[in-house]
């Protein structure tokens, strides 16, 4: 079963002052790229030169050397091992030289002293041209070595800083430009307190001197926390859309290299090319990849992370402070950030983005449907309050995904079905129509469901029922979909109880009625049993053991714990904890086999109701519980359709700048 549930900002001086100390870096590049293209050219010369001095010469068979021979067109024959090479007289071929090779023990008396006769001069050279050959390959290694150390010990010399002279010492910020962002602070919904917090830092970017004049001063860090998926990235975005500053961005990961100390260089650049831009905004995504806690025993104070996360803090609010610079980070785990990094001076303020609520919901899904077609009938606030505990992300995707599948059934627009799919499978996944069940699993699965729904609908302290089905989704076979009416922020301990029960359900509808149990019970099981342990054990809900915390969570070691650690309480707590868990579980098992039993005929109902038309809705499983039948159901279901068929092509008939999507209310019996 699966549930829904100061001062104007520092400026450097400008002029030859400003640029005296940093390194020529575009001048060195035109420098390399020009030694490259003399080392090139010199190379290609010395390798084609020898090739240039000589004459034209023809590479031929030993008969047309003969042949040139009796011709008499040969003036000088030069014997070089097995290699002949004759030179021709002017004006008898379009080449100067003729070269043939000729096999060992072919060069006799005899061929010497006929050729003699018909040159004028016959010589004999020695074949070794080590030299030359050594010349011409090792000389341009011997030049191109001495140029890098040449540029090596020129780039040493001229290095005015720890870092300059370096390319991949460059942080590699990504300048964003108001005009390229394309999101504003009109493109976020759900955070709204968040939103107000950043316009106080773009209002001071802005008009710094409203602030000067009071002599506050703009926090000189604000760190986003939340969950993924919540916007902090985009909230980030907003501000680079919204300020007419610059706006750097980088990414924790960028800072982590192979090589030792690249990870501060880079924060050293990165802060003094901010310096140049003051005042402007830093953005670093996922800054505990670089600022987790010092001291964990896994590499001391030369670990690389340390040092970057060094830098950070040295640069953030070291010896020299800069108040032009503004540091925007996003951290899912702001537990595992050193607190060196979130003190005031630092991070002086830590923005929460929680999860939107039902108005931020329904505000974030009206943002994303206006690239989006919906039909008119459609109400985002009904959809709104089907998402709890969804994201802005999760959101997104349900717009996304009903889009992709009206565009798959050919439909005109969106319609609230296309939607309500769209959220089921973002939560629970794909529907497994094709997957083959036997009888038995159907049934069982079936009577397992129809448990979840009757506790749903007769319980007083369990959220009203959604939806129920057998149509396997993900991993499960089936689901008990409850729906709250409200946002949840807390749990009574009555409320906890029923979500017990209604865990224990399916497990007791199968024991009830198949007579048996099955493996599909497992995660009500394990879900209840987490929940009973935190009953007990954090939220002091237990009789016995009073309001006492018992929790033993363990932090991992590299986030600067001991790899050890002395348990809270003794075995006799422990064991007492246990009974208080088991206890809590027989009693909800209890009470939820009484429930059934009350209620067994309708328990019967509602599991051949789903054998028959696979999905209920809440509104279809009360009328179940009340008495109506399957054959009902089905006529209702065909009458309604017919009208939902007929209010289409009603719409789509209706003249372009009609009814709005969210101004006509969902009609009757759509789900809630």
């Amino acid at each position: 079963m699966s549930r829904g549930i100061d001062e104007e900002p520092h400026r450097p001086d400008s002029g030859e002052d400003r640029h005296a100390t940093r390194p020529p870096g575009p001048q060195l590049g035109r420098q390399m790229f020009l030694w490259v293209v003399i080392i090139g050219a010199v190379l290609v010369t010395l390798l084609f030169i020898k090739k240039w001095d000589r004459p034209v010469q023809k590479a031929v068979e030993l008969k047309v050397f003969e042949k040139h021979l009796a011709a008499g067109d040969v003036e000088e024959i030069v014997i070089k091992g097995n290699r002949v090479t004759g030179a021709l007289k002017p004006n008898r071929a379009p080449y100067q030289k003729v070269k043939v090779t000729v096999n060992e023990g072919y060069l006799e008396a005899s061929v010497i002293d006929r050729w003699k006769e018909k040159v004028d001069r016959l010589k004999f050279e020695e074949s070794s041209m080590m030299l030359p050959i050594i010349a011409v390959q090792v000389l341009p290694m011997l030049l191109l070595v001495g140029i890098l150390v040449y540029y090596m010990n020129r780039q040493m010399r001229m290095m005015s800083s720890r870092d300059g002279g370096f390319p991949f010492l460059k942080s590699g910020a990504r300048l964003a430009e108001k005009e390229k962002t394309g999101i504003t602070f009109a493109d976020v919904a759900g955070v709204d307190e968040a939103k107000e917090e950043l316009l106080e830092t773009v209002e001071f970017l802005r008009n710094p001197a409203k602030f000067r004049t009071i002599g506050g001063r703009i926090p000189r860090g604000i760190l986003l926390v939340g969950a993924p998926g919540t916007g902090k990235t985009l909230l980030a975005k907003a501000v680079a859309g919204e300020a007419d500053v610059p706006f750097f961005s980088m990414c924790g990961s960028d800072f982590v290299e192979l090589f030792v100390g690249v990870g501060a260089a880079r924060v050293r650049d990165l802060f003094q090319t901010a310096r140049e831009h003051q005042p402007c905004i830093i953005f670093l995504d996922e800054i505990d990849a670089v600022g987790r806690k010092r001291g964990t025993g896994l590499g001391g104070g030369h670990d690389e992370r340390e040092q970057t996360l060094n830098a950070i803090l040295a640069d953030m609010d070291g010896f020299s402070r800069d108040d032009g610079i503004i540091v925007l980070a996003a951290t899912n785990r702001p537990d595992v950030l050193d607190p060196a990094l979130q003190r005031p001076g630092r991070f002086d303020r830590q923005i929460v983005v929680d999860m939107p609520d039902l108005n931020g919901r329904k505000a974030i899904l009206e943002i994303h449907a206006r690239k989006i077609k919906l039909a008119p009938n459609v109400n985002l606030g009904i959809l709104a309050r089907g998402t709890p505990g969804f994201n802005g992300a999760d959101l997104e995707a349900v717009i996304n995904e009903a889009a992709l599948r009206a565009s798959t059934k050919n439909k005109q627009w969106v319609e609230i079905d296309d939607l309500e799919e769209a959220r089921d499978k973002v939560r629970f996944g794909r529907q497994k129509k094709s997957r083959v069940m036997t009888d038995e699993d159907r049934r069982m699965t079936a009577y397992h469901e129809a448990g979840h729904a009757i506790v749903a609908l007769l319980h007083p302290d369990v959220e009203p029922l959604h939806k129920v089905t057998i149509v396997p989704r993900g991993l499960s076979l089936g689901m008990t979909m409850i729906l709250p009416e409200t946002d949840k922020y807390g749990l009574r301990k009555r409320e906890c109880r029923g979500i017990l029960t209604l865990r224990m359900a399916g497990r007791v509808a199968e024991e009830m009625f198949c007579h048996d149990i099955s493996s599909g019970a497992k995660d009500d099981i394990e879900g209840a049993t987490e929940l009973a342990r935190k009953m007990v054990t954090q939220w002091g809900m237990s009789d016995k053991l009073g309001p006492v915390c018992y929790s033993d969570e363990e932090e991992h070691v590299f986030l600067g714990s001991e790899i050890t650690r002395a348990k809270k309480h003794g075995e006799q707590i422990s064991q007492q904890i246990d009974e208080e868990v088991r206890s809590l579980l027989h009693q909800a098992h209890a009470e939820a086999t009484q429930m059934l039993q009350q209620r067994a005929k309708q328990v019967e109902a509602v599991a051949e109701a789903l054998l028959q038309l696979e999905t209920l809705t809440s509104e279809e499983a009360q009328a179940i519980v009340d008495g109506k039948t399957t054959r009902e159901l089905l006529n209702q279901r065909a009458v309604e359709e017919t009208k939902r068929v007929e209010a289409v092509q009603e719409s789509r008939q209706m003249p372009e700048g009609g009814t709005s999507a969210g101004d006509v209310p969902a009609p009757e019996g759509s789900p809630a």
